[in-house]
């Protein structure tokens, strides 16, 4: 596990699957600006959530 969280996570029943879903389409970032991410996402997560962490 990325986060390490050892916590409960509570569902919020009043929304699909406990909450809203989200995504991000990238298509139209690298359509116009030939974008494209050079991290995937898992070593990102981890970079983002390691670096909160040293900063706490």
């Amino acid at each position: 596990m990325v986060t390490q969280y050892k916590g409960k996570i509570v569902w919020d029943k009043t929304k699909p699957d406990g909450q809203p879903r989200r995504m991000l389409d990238v298509n139209r970032a690298k359509k116009e600006f030939g974008f494209k991410a050079k991290t995937d996402f898992r070593k990102g997560l981890k970079k983002t959530i390691d670096g909160y962490i040293s900063n706490w």
